[in-house]
């Protein structure tokens, strides 16, 4: 072991002595040079500056004396003169530099642990055409700084940009004594064997240190960055670093670091640390107390060297790779502002308002259940003892006469119900087994009625009564009369249109659990990203209304989606009533709920209600962290409600030949599909838009056919040959009138409107192709709505007034709540930097923004015009179904 310790001396011994010889040794002049340099040193440092002559100095000396000492002296081959000068703040050194000198300039400054006073470093070079650049090496006690000038910054593909001028801000580590005087060094150097002339000036920053809710101005550039110091004041754990500048242009980028050297704050690196995001007009970053543990940071500005990353133009492709490129004025005057965040009691007031909001709805559904409840009691009374009605006529109308029979038909029941007088149950039979108004209408026992419906659904197919001939044939009798009626459409068995839409509940609640589980992944993954590497771009929040809370970045945006969770589930609340009170009264073979009114089926209710509720959720998850290419979280239910409310309303006049849950949920999947790939390859792609509009077009002439023909219609080889007979015989051998005006006026405003969204798609393929699509679903469903709406009216049908408060309510709704969703605090169809041009503060409680009323009030309006397609046609509940237009 001690032979090994001996062996290792001796090895460093003739190290160190042959590192001497080679390095050191080699003049006797370059000795004395180095240790002259050595002694000047160690002079200056005595005294009350003796304290910065640590480890750390030391070893920049020893760095700085043998490094130019090897390139100037041993590389070069000629003796290298190092000139040390005191130096002084605020005044400006005019000096030469070459290869053979090097010039030292020795600042001092008294540092205090209270108080933080900024250095910034200002340098020119006035000499043109030079060989080498300058090399400025800035040695402080615990951080070296280093730059060239002209200083070379590089752009896209490569581009090289010169500066002449620089300013530097030097990094200020705290200090721990309560006054100390700290020594910094300014090494001035350069190959180039030409005298270079330059300036040096260096200076005290004024107002270095940021004050809360004081607006500081300033002017930086690509070489000239900016940054300035924070320190958090006592009770405030949240702060919002808001930077504004009247110039788009140049592109720049606003970070927030901690208090730590070395400072990044050039182009190439401030995305090395803290958090940043790029800006034009506007920017805000929030910070968080609990993410500094020193309670301070910096605020870092740098201008960018292109202005393609905020969506300016690009500049054009250097001709050759060497060439240097004028970057012209890029000085941009900016302003900075740290303004105090909310507190913890605005966030619980914020949560409260929002809760309350809804759960007075929920207040006001009660109470009004309640009132129709005991509405309808006192008319039922007033309906079985008028008051000009005897006892004996009373339980005539009851239905039981003195030995307990009932010998009153349920016929007779619903009309006096229904009309206040008593009708001949001949004259009811009459109607209902009419073969002008109901073909194929056949009466049924209401027992048997009644025992079918407690039979297993199971065993019961939709195709079972499909399998005959004559069934076929009467398909074609009925749909092809020219005035029907529900009870046309509405004569297959309840079992089985039952179970048929029930699956409408079923697909969609699967397709939630396995679209939702992934989305939550997908954007808890977003977040993480965005918190791990402090890229503010990602996301296209509104960073002047984004409060925080735990890992989540925006939590206001995804409070307020608590509403359409809310009420989807009060929606499905209150069908559940209505499917149990309709079940009951089956049960008791009522003849209004077997034979009378729309037909009641529940199961696209029930899906419209859980699209509601996983609208809400689905963006929410959008919310956590919005952005292109999730943007199809917020918008697939959207199409799914759209979808869901077209069909509810065929339903309701259509129910045996309205689309299967299978078809229905494939056609959806198909507008989705087309909503990614617009989403992913429509920006700017004219071959994209052509077959969309072709597809589109098509799609809208394959629907109006099956619409106006009520699926009696084949789709084969044969077709071209039909549509010429069709179009020679109705409208050129004779000019003849459509059979079914109303249909047809209804498919010729649908194309048209169709067409035309198609034409504007194909010309102005705009950049929103999520939007637009779910704007062909919106205008195709209100034009189907107010078709509805006046085909109602005009067949001698009512509206109650329930169901017109609610439209009229509900209009008013949609009103407001459009005017803020046009708003536009963000879009991703920009750049980020753009984006945030259109970010606004909060307006509502100091917590909510525009789009957070949205998402109110478009949950209220949606869960209105449910309602409205729910009660819209309880007027005709006591009307016979082959009294019902079908339109």
């Amino acid at each position: 072991m001690q032979l090994q310790r001996n062996n290792d001396r001796t090895k460093r011994q003739v190290y160190n002595r042959t590192w001497n010889e080679s390095v050191l040794g080699r003049t006797v002049s370059d000795k004395m040079l180095f240790r002259s340099c050595w002694k000047s040193r160690h002079k200056n440092s005595c005294g009350p500056a003796a304290a910065c002559w640590t480890r750390p100095g030391l070893a920049a000396l020893l760095w700085v004396c043998v490094t130019h000492f090897v390139c100037g002296g041993v590389a070069m081959g000629v003796t290298k003169n190092v000139v040390q000068k005191d130096a002084e703040f605020d005044v400006t050194y005019n000096d030469t530099v070459t290869s053979e000198n090097q010039t030292i300039y020795a600042f001092n400054q008294t540092v205090s642990r209270n108080k933080t006073e900024g250095v910034r470093v200002s340098v020119d070079v006035l000499s043109e055409g030079l060989e080498s650049p300058i090399l400025f090496v800035v040695r402080q006690k615990q951080a070296v700084l280093s730059f060239q000038v002209p200083l070379i910054l590089r752009g896209l593909y490569q581009r090289k940009y010169p500066y002449d001028h620089v300013g530097r801000t030097l990094c200020q580590p705290p200090s721990r004594a309560a006054s100390e005087t700290q020594y910094f060094y300014v090494d001035v150097s350069t190959l180039s064997s030409q005298g270079t002339n330059y300036q040096l000036r260096v200076s005290r920053v004024e107002s270095f240190t940021l004050l809360t809710d004081k607006k500081f101005s300033f002017t930086a550039s690509p070489s000239q960055p900016q940054y300035f110091k924070y320190v958090f004041r006592d009770g405030v754990d949240t702060v919002i670093v808001k930077v504004n500048s009247d110039m788009t242009f140049p592109c720049s980028v606003m970070s927030v670091q901690d208090i730590q050297c070395p400072v990044y704050d050039l182009d190439n690196n401030v995305a090395f640390i803290g958090m940043y995001q790029t800006m034009t007009k506007k920017g805000a970053i929030t910070v968080q107390r609990k993410d500094f543990p020193s309670n301070s940071f910096y605020v870092v500005v740098v201008v960018k060297t292109e202005d393609e990353a905020c969506g300016g133009p690009l500049r054009f492709y250097p001709l050759r790779p060497d060439e240097l490129m004028d970057a012209g004025n890029r000085s941009k005057r900016i302003d900075v502002v740290v303004t105090p965040a909310i507190d913890s009691k605005v966030y619980v007031m914020g949560m409260l308002f929002c809760l309350g909001i809804f759960f007075s709805i929920y207040l006001l559904t009660f109470i009004g259940a309640c009132l129709e409840k005991k509405r309808m009691k006192e008319t039922r009374e007033d309906y079985l003892n008028p008051a000009d009605m005897s006892p004996a006529e009373t339980a005539s109308l009851l239905g039981k006469n003195e030995d307990g029979k009932t010998p009153v038909s349920p016929y007779e029941y619903g009309s006096i119900a229904d009309n206040g007088s008593t009708l001949s149950s001949e004259a009811i039979t009459d109607s209902a087994t009419s073969t002008d108004n109901n073909y194929g209408y056949m009466e049924r026992s209401l027992d048997s009625v009644g025992r079918s419906r407690r039979e297993s659904l199971s065993s019961v197919e939709e195709d079972d009564y499909d399998t005959l001939d004559d069934i076929n044939s009467d398909k074609n009798i009925v749909r092809t009369k020219k005035f029907l009626y529900v009870s046309d459409l509405s004569r297959k068995d309840k079992r089985v249109l039952s179970k048929k839409y029930q699956i409408y509940f079923w697909n969609i609640a699967t397709i939630a659990v396995f679209y939702a589980l992934p989305v939550v992944q997908l954007v808890i993954t977003y977040q993480t990203v965005v918190n791990v590497t402090g890229n503010q771009d990602i996301c296209y929040y509104n960073f002047l209304c984004a409060h925080p809370l735990g890992a989540l970045s925006a939590f206001n945006n995804i409070l307020s989606n608590v509403g359409y969770v809310m009420l989807g589930l009060l929606f499905l609340l209150i069908v559940l009533k209505r499917d149990i009170v309709h079940y009951r009264a089956l049960d008791r073979n009522d003849h209004n709920a077997l034979e009378c009114g729309i037909p009641k089926h529940f199961g696209l209710f029930y899906a419209m209600g859980t699209a509601l509720m996983m609208e809400g959720l689905l963006s929410a998850c959008y919310h956590v962290c919005p952005n292109y290419t999730n943007f199809q979280f917020d918008t697939s239910f959207m199409y799914m409600i759209a979808g869901l409310c077209m069909l509810k309303l065929y339903q309701k006049r259509h129910p045996d030949i309205n689309a299967s849950a299978y078809t229905a949920y494939a056609c959806l999947a198909a507008v989705i599909f087309f909503s990614v790939l617009g989403v992913v390859f429509g920006r700017g792609n004219t071959v994209f838009w052509i077959v969309f509009s072709v597809i589109h077009i098509l799609a809208t002439l394959l629907l109006s056919t099956q619409l106006y023909y009520m699926g009696r219609w084949r789709l084969d080889s044969g077709i071209m040959r039909r549509m010429v007979h069709v179009i020679y015989t109705d409208f050129i051998r004779q000019c003849s009138t459509p059979m079914y005006i109303d249909r047809m006026v209804l498919l010729v405003m649908g194309n048209i409107v169709n067409w035309s969204l198609a034409a504007y798609g194909l010309l102005e393929r705009p950049n929103d192709f999520a939007s637009y699509l779910l704007a062909i679903a919106i205008c195709n469903l209100l034009l189907y709505f107010a078709f509805y709406i006046i085909m109602k009216l005009r067949s001698g049908e009512r509206i109650q007034c329930l169901a017109l408060v609610l439209i009229l309510f509900t209009a008013v709704v949609w009103g407001f709540a459009l005017f803020f969703f046009f708003q536009g605090l963000s879009t991703w169809q920009k750049t980020p930097a753009e984006s945030r041009e259109h970010n606004r503060d909060c307006i509502l409680l100091s917590f909510f923004d525009d789009h957070d009323i949205w998402h109110f009030l478009s949950s209220i309006a949606m869960f209105g015009s449910f309602l409205i397609l729910l009660t819209m046609d309880d007027d005709v509940d006591r009307v016979p179904r082959d009294k019902i237009f079908v339109f």
